[in-house]
């Protein structure tokens, strides 16, 4: 059986938080635990992600692609 329980860290000791439990698990018993302690500190978004696009395009030929983009004229021309 699955399930999902709450408990608190005490003198090296897990306590289970819901009395439930201890209908469920005796002493003895081998259990497999998952620690989720929180969400981490939150970080500033732009400085966690700098740097990520690194090395995998040529930053100069992309600069230079859009430049020469930007000369295409695709317009018709105005008529006064």
């Amino acid at each position: 059986m699955t399930r999902t329980i709450r408990a608190k860290f005490a003198n090296g000791v897990f306590e289970p938080l819901d009395p439930t439990v201890r209908e469920l698990v005796h002493d003895g018993d081998e259990v497999t635990l998952t620690i989720d302690t929180g969400p981490s500190a939150p970080g500033d978004p732009l400085l966690d992600t700098a740097g990520g696009w690194r090395g995998l395009i040529d930053a100069e030929a992309f600069k230079e692609a859009i430049y020469r983009d930007r000369l295409v004229v695709t317009r018709s021309p105005v008529k006064m």
